[in-house]
């Protein structure tokens, strides 16, 4: 497994993580699952193993374990080392050319490593120090696994820029729907 690591402390980037029809595969899970989808954010949103609220610092419920699928990359993760025990929550966002995260740091209620798997689409990634403003680009493509751990996951920002394409190296790429699956553990009761 070939993994790169950046200037951000903690940050991994590890590229085909997943083959192309395993990322067909959870694609199709994703897309079975349509009466899953929240809509109360400005992209859509699928929540399993626990749903919180943006606008409440709690995680108001749990909802079940995860399904199979998410459950098995939940112990692929932590059996490669990249996750220090195996995920119960997962959130899939969906974003659409010109869609965005806005900078934030996941909560403090989620431990120590969350891992962002990109399906379908490429798209750039902004990492900001909170304290010194440093800023580090991450381009990610399609079948790549981020981890952040460390001071990736509680010192620097992460956040997707609202454009409809990305100019990397030399070449813009024009973004399409692409999908995010992130897998967290929860901490104690909220």
């Amino acid at each position: 497994m070939e993994t790169l690591s950046y200037q951000v402390p903690g940050l991994l980037k590890v590229p085909n993580f997943v083959t192309p029809s395993e990322e067909a595969d959870f694609i199709k899970y994703i897309d079975e699952n349509q009466a899953l989808w929240l809509t109360d954010l400005k992209r859509r949103v699928q929540h399993y193993g626990y749903r919180y609220s943006y606008r409440k610092n709690r995680l108001p419920a749990y909802i079940g374990p995860l399904p199979d699928w998410l459950h098995l990359l939940g112990v692929r993760l932590h059996d490669a080392g990249l996750m220090s025990s195996t995920a119960d929550q997962a959130i899939i966002n969906e974003y659409l050319p010109g869609q965005n995260i806005s900078p934030h740091i996941d909560r403090e209620y989620f431990g120590p490593e969350i891992v962002t798997l990109s399906l379908n689409s490429t798209c750039v990634m902004l990492f900001k120090r909170a304290s010194t403003g440093e800023e580090e680009e991450i381009f990610l493509e399609p079948r790549t696994l981020l981890v952040l751990k460390g001071e990736a996951r509680t010192s620097w920002t992460h956040a997707i820029p609202k454009r409809k394409s990305d100019f990397w190296a030399g070449t813009t790429y024009q973004r399409g729907r692409r999908l995010s699956v992130t897998l967290r553990t929860v901490l104690g009761e909220y």
